[in-house]
C-alpha cells in the first residue's frame, strides 16, 4: 500500500503539471424547452452542410431523435444517422459509425440520445477521420489529430457526458472499459431540452439520475483542488436531492425534468475538471464485464464507497449534509456526516434502485478488485482502494 500511495501521489503530480497546459475548454449550452432547435439553428449557422448523427435504435423507433433534429432537416442540412449504439458502448459499434462518417464525409457530429451515444460520438469522430487504433487512444490526450466539430443533445439527465472531455468505451473481447480523454473531445455546444426526457422510463430517470449525483459526490470529495469543481458539484447535488424523486414518480413533470438536466450538466462539469474517483473504479469493472447499466452499477455501488472513506471524506459529507438540509449546524462532523450518507441510501431506495445484482459472481471478485484498485489509482481519491475493502463492497451488493 506505501508503494501504491507513492506511485498514486506521482502520477496525481503529472496529471496537475499537464493540465496547466491544456488548451482552455469553449463551449456554449442552450437551456430549456426547445433548446435542441437552437442547438440545430446554431450549427446551421457555422456553415455545416453534412452531419452524422449518432444515436440508439429505440430512441429513433420513439420518435425522439426525429424530434430532437428538426431544425436540421428544416434547414435541408445532409445528415446521415447511425443509430447503433448499445448501453455500455463497444469498439466495434465505434468502427461501424466511424465507416459511415468517412463515407458521408460528415463535417460534424451530433450526438442524441443518454451518455452511451455521446461517448460513442467523441471516437466515432475520432475514429472517422484516423488510421489510429483507437484502443492506442485509452488515457489522457492521445487524440491528437483535428476531428469533426462535435454536438450533442442529452435525453436522460445522467452521465453528464455532454459536459466533459472523456468518454468510455468497451472491448468485446476483454470486457474491459477503457477512459479515453481529451480537450478535441469536448462538445462545442449541447442543448439540455426537457421536452426529450418527458417520457423517459422511471427506472432510466433513477439509474441515471443516481449517475449524476455520483459524479457531483465524487467531484466534491476528491483531494484535486481545480476551477470551480465544488461549487458545480453543490449545484448538481442539491438539484438531484431535489428533483429525482419527482421527476421518478411523475415523469411529465417539466420543472423536474429541467432541474435534472441542469443537475446532471454541473456535474459533468465538475467532474470534467477533476474526474471521477472509487465508485466509478468499480462501477466500471461491473459494466464491462456484466452488462450492468452504468447508472445503476454507481447507484448500488456510491453508499458503500462513501462508508469505505468515511473518515477521509467526514468534512466534506458533513457540508453537504447542510447543503441538502439533513441535521443542523452545530450537530457535529460525524452525526452531519452519518446523515448524508444515510440520505444517499434513503434516495436511492425512494427511486427503486435495487441493493443487490444477481448478475455479480463471487468467482469473478479477485479479477474485479485487481481492475478497480488499478483504475482507482488514476483518480484523485481522499483514500485508495485495497481488495479486502472492494472484496467487502462486492459481497455487500452481491444477490
Amino acid at each position: 500500500m506505501f508503494v501504491r500511495k507513492v506511485q498514486h501521489a506521482m502520477l496525481m503530480a503529472l496529471m496537475k503539471f499537464i493540465v496547466k497546459f491544456s488548451p482552455a475548454a469553449r463551449y456554449i449550452t442552450f437551456a430549456g424547452s426547445g433548446s435542441a432547435r437552437q442547438l440545430c439553428q446554431h450549427i446551421v449557422r457555422t456553415g455545416v452542410r453534412k452531419v452524422l448523427v449518432v444515436t440508439d435504435k429505440p430512441l429513433r423507433d420513439l420518435g425522439l431523435m426525429d424530434k430532437a433534429i428538426e431544425g436540421l432537416h428544416d434547414a435541408d442540412i445532409d445528415v446521415v444517422i447511425y443509430d447503433g449504439v448499445l448501453p455500455n458502448p463497444t469498439f466495434a459499434q465505434v468502427a461501424e459509425g466511424a465507416a459511415i462518417l468517412r463515407k458521408h464525409g460528415s463535417e460534424a457530429v451530433l450526438a442524441v440520445g443518454g451518455g452511451s451515444s455521446i461517448d460513442a460520438a467523441k471516437i466515432i469522430a475520432a475514429a472517422g477521420t484516423s488510421d489510429d487504433d483507437p484502443t492506442s487512444w485509452i488515457g489522457f490526450g492521445k487524440v491528437k489529430h483535428e476531428i469533426p466539430v462535435l454536438y450533442a443533445i442529452p435525453t436522460t439527465a445522467g452521465t453528464g457526458s455532454e459536459a466533459t472531455m472523456g468518454a468510455v468505451i468497451s472491448d468485446t473481447k476483454t470486457h474491459l472499459k477503457g477512459v479515453i480523454s481529451g480537450a478535441s473531445l469536448l462538445p462545442a455546444a449541447t442543448a439540455l431540452d426537457s421536452e426529450l426526457m418527458l417520457g423517459l422510463p422511471a427506472p432510466i430517470t433513477a439509474a441515471t439520475g443516481m449517475d449524476a449525483l455520483t459524479h457531483g459526490i465524487e467531484a466534491y470529495i476528491g483531494t484535486w483542488e481545480r476551477g470551480d469543481r465544488r461549487s458545480d458539484a453543490r449545484i448538481a447535488i442539491k438539484l438531484v436531492f431535489e428533483n429525482l424523486p419527482t421527476a421518478y414518480a411523475d415523469g411529465a413533470n417539466t420543472d423536474a425534468r429541467d432541474g435534472m438536466a441542469m443537475g446532471s450538466y454541473y456535474a459533468g462539469l465538475a467532474i470534467n475538471q477533476v474526474n471521477v474517483g472509487n465508485v466509478h473504479a468499480i462501477a466500471h469493472q461491473l459494466g464491462g464485464k456484466y452488462g450492468i447499466p452504468h447508472g445503476l452499477a454507481n447507484a448500488m455501488v456510491l453508499p458503500h464507497v462513501l462508508e469505505f472513506c468515511f473518515a477521509e471524506s467526514r468534512r466534506e459529507l458533513a457540508e453537504l449534509a447542510l447543503l441538502i438540509g439533513v441535521g443542523k449546524a452545530g450537530q457535529g462532523e460525524e452525526t452531519l456526516a452519518l446523515g448524508f450518507v444515510q440520505a444517499v441510501r434513503e434516495l436511492g431506495a425512494s427511486v427503486g434502485i435495487p441493493e443487490k445484482s444477481d448478475l455479480i459472481l463471487p468467482s469473478d471478485y479477485d479479477e474485479i478488485c485487481e481492475l478497480a484498485m488499478a483504475e482507482c489509482g488514476t483518480y484523485a481519491v481522499p483514500l485508495l482502494l485495497d481488495k479486502a475493502s472492494v472484496t467487502s463492497i462486492l459481497q455487500k451488493i452481491t444477490a
